[in-house]
């Protein structure tokens, strides 16, 4: 887990403070605390936040379950609901397959708080693309802890 979250230095997954607590092919979890990154000018956790979260847990799972040698994995579509407003606290995204083809992987994302109460729902369809030759595998090579 410590190489996977390694991964994650300058991406958005920094900056929003995205970590990876479960990473399996049928299924993702992370964690994310709301923060002043995280709030819209009013004090409440932006929507969009939420959506990057849900794109995250979806596009890693997706990633799992393909050859990152050749392929690659990119968010096509998603839609979400925000159920619950929130101004802080920790959130936790779960996502789990609805479906894995041969170029698309559908992923239904649930996003809940510390009391496991539901934030955000959303569905992601993530492409399966081929990698090309001079793009490697952002896993295969030495990450700084």
């Amino acid at each position: 887990m410590a190489r996977l979250n390694g991964t994650r230095k300058g991406s958005v997954w920094d900056v929003l403070d995205i970590t990876v607590v479960v990473a399996e092919k049928d299924k993702v979890v992370a964690t994310m605390p709301i923060g002043p990154n995280h709030r819209q000018q009013i004090g409440y956790l932006h929507g969009g936040v939420s959506v990057v979260l849900a794109e995250s847990v979806a596009s890693l799972g997706t990633a799992l379950n393909i050859d990152l040698d050749t392929q690659m994995a990119f968010g096509l579509e998603i839609n979400a609901n925000h159920l619950r407003p929130k101004r802080d606290g920790m959130l936790t995204g779960v996502a789990v397959p609805l479906y894995r083809g041969r170029t698309t992987h559908v992923w239904d994302v649930r996003i809940s708080d510390e009391n496991e109460k539901l934030v955000c729902v959303s569905r992601c369809t993530v492409a399966v693309v081929n990698r090309p030759p001079d793009n490697g595998n952002p896993f295969s090579r030495d990450i700084e802890p």
